[in-house]
């Protein structure tokens, strides 16, 4: 069996993007990737502004702590001003521009507002309360890179720079296809034996959550001819194919013989616990990947093994999460394959969930996170250990 490392560098190894670049407009641009990188076409601020609410002046100008200056103007916000008449200063509001000829900005709490004048008790350094005009941003500089998901303050950044359109990847299509016949719908009467299908909407979440495109080809019963007749329409919808259940060795699981006879299986098997039945091929030249059946090992695989191939190929370059570390709050004995533990973060450290069965979806609602145990490594009380929220997974 392939370790985990091993296996993502396999699957990346075979990653290319699969998405084309498309123009979108900037509201709906949240959760896209970014095709092109943005360059600033402007200064932010595109003049120098008041940090707050006070009086502007030419530093020189004070003529001290008893003296009353004249009021020359009155600035706000969003107002073009005049120059700064010599000796005299301007009322001014946050945000506003400063008027040509004021180095310095004073706070009305230290002033003394009389009928147009105002004393400055206290004067403050040359240039304060200043926001200099590109101290946040300057015309030509790199400001986002291509590859780049958009979070929320990316948009803002980028709607700082006037800009009302973006080019991104369109979303990568993924079908997602379960397996078993065992499942029935969330809705439905279960029968004897049978279960509701859960990974299909874990993965439906998931996907949709990282921007994606889900293709949705159902459940194939547990026979050759229906599994494949539904990975070959899954192929000719989709950018890659995602199932859950059937790739193990039992004798109606299907998938595996299905997929070499349409394609490849390049990897099959990893060393990691919940989720060893894994297999990663193509269905003709569609990329395939197949997830374990059981609910627990669907959600640990996708996350730590199969996210990295899938945001490689919708074009995004940040698809490692770097773990914190926290101390454990529990024992855990060796195990031969590397291992993720439904843990919380408490204040003392990591707990563990007391379940860590492949089947215990309700730990994954439970926990914060997942912990690292190593393959062959035990873990002590207080041991610190890799740690990753759910957010790294976003």
């Amino acid at each position: 069996m392939l370790s985990v490392e091993q296996a993502v560098a396999t699957l990346l190894d075979h990653a290319k993007r699969l998405v084309a670049p498309e123009s979108a407009p900037l509201l709906a641009a949240r959760g896209r990737v970014l095709a092109e990188a943005i360059r600033a076409p402007i200064d932010v601020p595109p003049a120098d502004n008041s940090a707050m609410d006070g009086y502007a002046l030419r530093h020189a100008d004070w003529p001290g702590p008893d003296d009353a200056m004249r009021l020359s103007q009155r600035i706000t916000a969003g107002s073009a001003p005049a120059a700064l008449e010599a000796g005299t200063a301007a009322r001014i509001f946050t945000g506003a521009e400063v008027p040509a000829g004021a180095d310095t900005v004073v706070m009305q709490e230290r002033c003394e507002a009389t009928a147009g004048a105002v004393r400055i008790g206290e004067l403050p350094d040359r240039g304060a309360n200043i926001r200099r005009r590109g101290q946040d941003v300057q015309t030509g500089q790199d400001v986002l890179a291509a590859g780049r998901r958009l979070r929320a303050q990316d948009v803002g950044l980028i709607a700082s720079l006037g800009l009302d359109r973006v080019v991104v990847y369109r979303p990568l299509r993924v079908a997602v296809m379960s397996t078993g016949d065992e499942l029935v719908e969330p809705g439905r009467a279960a029968g004897p034996g049978q279960i509701f299908n859960s990974n299909r909407y874990t993965l439906h979440a998931q996907l949709s959550a990282w921007g994606f495109e889900v293709v949705d080809i159902g459940v194939a019963r547990d026979e050759p001819v229906a599994v494949r007749e539904r990975l070959l329409r899954a192929a000719a919808e989709a950018d890659v194919v995602l199932t859950s259940g059937g790739v193990s060795v039992g004798e109606e699981d299907h998938v595996r013989d299905v997929i070499e006879a349409l394609g490849r299986i390049d990897l099959w098997r990893i060393a990691v616990k919940p989720g060893k039945p894994f297999a990663f091929g193509a269905v003709g030249d569609t990329p395939f990947i197949g997830l374990p059946g059981n609910p627990v090992s669907v959600f640990v695989t996708l996350l730590v093994i199969a996210r990295p191939f899938l945001f490689a190929c919708q074009g995004r370059e940040d698809t490692a999460p770097t773990p914190l570390h926290a101390p454990a709050r529990f024992r855990k004995k060796a195990s031969g394959r590397e291992d993720y533990l439904r843990v919380r973060m408490t204040a003392a450290g990591l707990e563990m969930y007391g379940n860590q069965s492949s089947g215990a979806l309700f730990s994954t609602g439970w926990a914060d996170g997942l912990a690292r145990q190593p393959a062959g490594a035990a873990i002590a009380e207080g041991d610190p250990v890799e740690f990753y929220p759910w957010a790294l997974f976003d």
